[in-house]
């Protein structure tokens, strides 16, 4: 590769600041950069550029109060080269298409950085779940599976928990869904309760991930996570999990937010004091010794680790500057925009890309699913050990990419995931 091929080349502007931010666009653009670095096929670039399939379905179900309600549902495919799609589902009244396919083409690249053997799909109900019961939600799901059951499948897709749903989410899933095949299939979607052939380890397997890879930050830049100062963006399964797990490293959580707003103490909080905090109040609003604070500012605290861990396109240009933390752990998906990796690219800061760093849960759920093919199951020491060593396998490899090539965390781990799927297309030989 030549030295003038070997660059990231911006080939498409950046958004104008008018612009409402589009994942789907992030996305795209993401993957333009990493493909014209490689210098792609055109047939292959054109393939890998949109979803392979997009499903809009529309939902009806009675609420508990007597009233018919309508809903409308997506299922995305963004790629199958290799292997079955793979992707959550989120119950969201922001959920949208455009997300749903920024967040599949997001979990292809991420199986590939991986080296999974999926590609990338996701899910997505518009509705307000903190607002229905677990009746309508019960129904909701069921109606759910049965509009998309005919894309779905061990082999086909396999959903998974996302914000808003969970295990119980994924057995009202996995019953439909045999329902409607005849037979018990638990391999259908991963993040089941443990009794219904789910996996152990399942639970916290996001934060694992992420706990694994500062590890590797940390020490690619010759820190100790014992003594070092992190906020966090978002509580909910992935915030609190990384949280307990650098709390007991001898981490300092000084700062954290969710949905209904945050909490601050300089000198630490608990977080499995706020977790029980959080399951009496439904937030961490209100947390004994804190003060309140927003997102904004706990973005711009000074401190060793920020982790974005809750939505998308939460650092941004207009915040970047204000960065103050070496390392950003990217445990929400598309947390951070292309803007704002340059204002961060030129401030030194270290950013350990969503398609590395949170690749714990779908890691995890790799292993319950092969798991739940076999029907032969793993101690939850076995599957936290084989996460480990692929988490850290993943890094290194993106991290000698980065190194050859001159390249960002994200810039390498673009590369390394788009040439696997390419070089995966090219050797079937799937062109028009």
């Amino acid at each position: 590769m030549s030295q003038e091929s070997a660059k990231i080349k911006y080939i498409t502007p950046p958004l104008p600041k008018e612009k409402e931010y589009d994942p789907f666009m992030e996305a795209t653009l993401q993957f333009e950069r990493a493909a014209n670095f490689l210098d792609l096929d055109p047939w292959i670039y054109q393939r890998l550029k949109y979803p392979e399939k997009e499903l809009t379905v529309h939902l009806v179900i009675t609420l508990d109060n007597g009233r018919v309600e309508s809903f409308t549902g997506f299922r995305v495919q963004h790629s199958t080269v290799r292997g079955p799609a793979k992707g959550g589902i989120r119950y969201s009244p922001n959920a949208s298409l455009s997300e749903c396919k920024a967040l599949a083409a997001w979990m292809t690249w991420k199986c590939a950085v991986l080296d999974l053997p999926f590609g990338g799909g996701k899910g997505a109900v518009i509705c307000d779940p903190l607002h229905m019961s677990e009746n309508e939600l019960r129904k909701l799901t069921k109606e759910y599976t049965l509009a998309i059951r005919d894309i779905i499948g061990p082999y086909k897709d396999i959903p998974a928990p996302d914000m808003f749903t969970n295990a119980q989410t994924m057995a009202w899933i996995a019953d439909a869904y045999s329902q409607s095949v005849g037979y018990l299939e638990p391999a259908v979607v991963t993040g089941k309760p443990v009794h219904l052939w789910g996996s152990h380890g399942r639970a916290m397997a996001t934060g694992y991930g992420l706990f694994f890879v500062l590890q590797e930050a940390c020490r690619y830049l010759g820190l100790n996570l014992e003594g070092k100062k992190a906020a966090i963006l978002g509580f909910g399964n992935v915030g609190s999990s990384i949280a307990k797990l650098i709390h007991k490293a001898g981490c300092q959580i000084i700062a954290v937010t969710d949905i209904f707003g945050g909490i601050l103490n300089l000198h630490g909080l608990d977080p499995f004091e706020l977790e029980k905090h959080v399951s009496r109040t439904g937030s961490v609003v209100g947390f004994p010794n804190s003060e309140p604070i927003d997102n904004e500012t706990l973005i711009s605290l000074p401190c060793d680790f920020l982790i974005p861990a809750a939505c998308e396109g939460q650092i941004h240009r207009e915040n970047a500057a204000n960065v103050k933390a070496k390392i950003i752990l990217e445990g929400a998906n598309g947390p951070t925009t292309l803007e704002a990796d340059e204002i961060l690219k030129d401030k030194g800061v270290l950013v350990v890309p969503d398609i590395l760093a949170n690749a714990g849960g779908v890691t995890v759920s790799y292993l319950e699913w092969v798991q739940d093919l076999q029907r032969y199951f793993f101690s939850e020491e076995e599957i936290l050990k084989k996460t480990e060593s692929k988490m850290k396998k993943a890094f290194a490899d993106v991290v000698a990419v980065a190194e050859k090539h001159q390249l960002t965390l994200r810039e390498a781990a673009y590369v390394l995931a788009v040439s696997r799927v390419a070089d995966t297309l090219a050797a079937l030989g799937r062109a028009a």
